[in-house]
């Protein structure tokens, strides 16, 4: 078996998520006429006592159903993954079982000419027959995130429907990936491309006998598809039964400065584990002891909770010590569940290797904070336009290029053929800019980080760069305005996290256009010059990776949000920039999203999109408050701005599905932020005053991010589970779906406070909702089930 890196994953749950490829104590056998993969179960001793064994994982043959050819080799061509003669590089790439942040796959073969992938058109795949509690799938998407309903048929004639799908093979991450893809000419695009763990759960009450693949695109240009790559069952077990999924050693520090060791628990069995039982999960490995066990007061049936366990390497023993070790589960007094893994002991300097930044991950405090603000101002916020709700209003510059862009005549008609972009700068003064009333208003938004454009792709700096003039302290403004913004962050609202967004590229860099050509006037085609530029630099060298680390070096930002990739030194500027952070004086944990240009990141960033299912490592969606546009559009009327609603039902989705949100507000040239959208933020602050506790420090519900389009789930482990419901109820709210509600638990709604009367039926939780709790809710109603132990 080919064991790969845990990191760089995006493990995407569809449904019930519940652990595949479960480290466990497991005797039991596959189901009948499939055989077990290799390796998929790494256990120490047998079950015992009261614990019994979970069975291997079951691979599903999908070679009948191959209808694409997407992996090709330097001799062997002839596949087309997407429709535009683009495939995955099989030299990269293993064969046979591999293991994919835990879950063993049959990786399909990468012969010339062979069908190695299913494009997800709604084809019915019979399943072998058994009782499972999930299933995983391999998968990649094809021009974007796609994803669809699949159908799960059962031996009773029932069935069961969840949201299936996968990353964007070119602009996700995944636990699988290659640095590169071929083009329809045999070349290679110097591109990473990856794919996603899916998993969809099951119900191990029944027979399992068929799947319906969602229906989503054929393998066309510019048309959204799935596709599948393999499949693997876990089959569930009878009466008590635990599991232990994915057990690694972590960069990440709790609070007591103990290093985290995370492992995901899942209750693999018929019988609900509860406080009683007293389950305790722990590390054994010479070198190291546990200071910090990880309790679990209570998991239902098919349910998972991911915890950390924190560790302390013993006298002498170096940071970053490589041993192997187990992750221990003991309930009811005996030893339930063990997962053997390699730890690093201690957390060492990071090198500028994807080995060692691939082991970064998104720090704790970035995955609970769960919203932030996004801020993007420039020179492009003095002309401030674009076509409302098509085009971004900071892409002005590069828009007014095209003769064929309504930019390029907007610009002629305003300001003149001789008006440069440049010719901007001078109004982009910030004559109004308060920066305390701005951390003040992200405080009260209930926000908790805050990213601002340190550079967008128009070059222009906001703070005091020494590689250029082209910056806000010696142009425009003539103030350095992160600093500012940090500062009065710091002083004012110290409870926010701060971060920057840099761009990779600049349009127009004389030494390195993005664009491909230098400043140019779009009417006359002549050269104008590149302000505060002096040509002659190496870009990357002398210039770009200069200015990141005058970021990290100068301002400490805790979330570096870099923009489009392409050429750069960032694995030397990353493991610069967790140095810097972890040997602070004051050390701080710090995160960096997928578009540096490399491998290694610690959250993935769709933009002005979410995921349909559940992503197991950390995203970041994003959008504005404007309907296309980051930055402000003077063009969009008041009436086409998010409504609170609208941002509530995005945070709420997101952080059910384990997402933050990163709500973009765009200023004025003077500084100022719009009333439309201090109101729209305020708004939401209201709500999450009274809500937030069922968001921030919440994950996701692992059997389910959501029941149809009203509901979604969050849980506050061994604390309480909400049920979120984006529609008014009305005087029951009824979930079908097994949610962990037993006798003796009270169930509430936040804003309303007093116990609500509900009753179970089956997998049915039906809670009566009088008309003064229905009155006090808005946006979203939060149902609180707080849990008996």
């Amino acid at each position: 078996m080919t064991e790969l890196p845990r990191r760089h994953v995006l493990g995407m749950t569809a449904g019930a998520a519940v652990g595949a490829a479960l480290l466990t104590p497991a005797t039991a056998e596959a189901a009948p006429g499939a055989p077990a993969l290799p390796g998929a179960t790494e256990t120490a001793g047998k079950a015992k006592g009261d614990w019994g064994a979970v069975p291997a994982a079951v691979p599903v043959p999908l070679d009948s159903w191959f209808d694409n050819d997407g992996i090709d080799t330097a001799d062997a061509r002839g596949g087309d993954f997407d429709g535009s003669g683009y495939t995955f590089p099989g030299e990269e790439l293993p064969s046979g079982t591999v293991k994919l942040n835990g879950v063993p796959f049959l990786f399909p073969a990468s012969a010339a000419g062979a069908k190695n992938n299913i494009v997800a058109l709604g084809q019915h795949i019979d399943l072998p027959r058994g009782k499972y509690l999930s299933g995983s799938f391999l998968v990649s998407c094809s021009y974007g995130e796609a994803s669809g309903q699949a159908t799960l048929h059962y031996a009773d004639g029932s069935t069961s429907t969840a949201g299936l799908g996968g990353p964007d093979w070119y602009a996700g991450g995944g636990p699988l990936s290659a640095p590169y893809r071929y083009t329809a000419s045999g070349e290679k695009d110097q591109h990473q491309v990856s794919f996603g763990v899916a998993e969809l759960s099951i119900d191990p009450a029944k027979e399992v006998v068929g799947l319906t693949l969602p229906t989503t695109n054929p393998a066309e240009a510019d048309k959204s598809s799935l596709h599948v790559f393999a499949l693997s069952l876990q089959p569930a077990a009878d009466g008590r039964a635990l599991a232990l999924r994915d057990a690694h050693s972590t960069t990440s520090l709790l609070d007591s400065r103990a290093q985290s060791v995370e492992v995901t628990v899942v209750n693999a069995g018929t019988v609900a584990i509860l406080g009683a039982d007293a389950l305790t999960v722990s590390v054994d490995v010479d070198g190291a002891g546990t200071v910090i066990p990880a309790r679990i007061p209570r998991l239902a049936p098919g349910d998972q909770a991911r915890v950390r366990i924190g560790i302390r390497n013993k006298p002498g023993v170096k940071p970053g010590t490589a041993r192997d070790g187990q992750v221990v589960a003991r309930g009811r007094g005996q030893d339930a569940a063990t997962a053997r893994s390699r730890l690093t002991l201690g957390v060492p300097d990071f090198a500028a290797t994807d080995e060692s930044l691939s082991t970064h991950q998104a720090p704790y405090w970035f995955q609970d904070a769960k919203f932030g603000i996004f801020i993007h101002w420039g020179v492009y916020s003095v002309p401030a336009w674009a076509p409302v709700g098509k085009q971004y209003a900071e892409w002005y510059w590069n828009q007014m290029q095209d003769p064929n862009n309504a930019t390029y005549a907007h610009h002629r008609d305003v300001y003149g053929e001789n008006f440069t972009y440049d010719d901007f700068i001078p109004r982009f003064k910030a004559e109004k800019f308060d920066p305390r009333s701005w951390v003040e208003l992200f405080r009260d938004a209930g926000a908790q980080y805050h990213v601002l454009t340190s550079k967008h792709h128009e070059g222009f700096a906001l703070w005091d760069t020494k590689v250029s003039d082209r910056n806000a302290v010696k142009m425009g403004p003539k103030r350095d305005l992160v600093k500012e913004l940090f500062d009065a962050s710091r002083r004012y609202a110290p409870e926010l996290h701060r971060g920057l967004y840099f761009s990779m590229p600049e349009w127009f860099n004389p030494d390195n256009p993005w664009s491909g050509y230098a400043p140019r006037n779009p009417y006359t085609l002549e050269p104008v010059p590149y302000t505060g530029y002096t040509a002659g630099k190496d870009y990357i060298k002398d210039y770009q990776a200069p200015q990141m680390l005058e970021l990290i070096d100068g301002y400490d930002p805790e979330v570096l949000w870099c923009d489009i990739g392409g050429a750069n030194d960032s694995h030397r500027v990353l493991a610069e920039y967790y140095n810097h952070a972890k040997n602070r004086a004051r050390p701080i944990e710090v995160a960096v999203n997928n578009r540096s240009g490399i491998g290694p990141h610690d959250f993935t960033t769709p933009e002005y999109a979410t995921y349909d299912s559940i992503v197991t490592d950390k995203w970041e969606a994003s959008r504005g408050l404007d309907p296309y546009s980051y930055g402000y559009n003077q063009a969009t009327p008041d009436s086409m701005y998010m409504t609170a609603e609208e941002i509530v039902h995005t945070l709420v989705d997101t952080s059910s599905k384990n997402g933050n949100f990163l709500l973009d507000i765009g200023p004025r040239a003077d500084g100022t932020i719009p009333e439309i959208m201090q109101t729209r933020l305020r708004e939401t602050g209201k709500w999450l005053e009274v809500n937030g506790e069922a968001i921030y420090g919440s994950t996701y519900w692992a059997r389910m991010p959501q029941l149809g389009q009203d509901l979604r789930f969050t849980v506050r482990p061994g604390k309480a589970f909400y049920i979120h419901s984006l529609a008014r109820p009305g005087a029951t709210l009824t979930v079908e779906a097994p949610v962990p509600a037993r006798s003796g638990d009270k169930i509430t709604m936040l804003g309303h406070g007093r116990p609500l009367n509900w009753r179970t039926s089956g997998a049915k939780l039906v809670i009566d909702v009088p008309a003064a709790a229905r009155s006090a809710g808005r946006y979203a109603w939060v149902f609180k089930v707080e849990q008996v132990k």
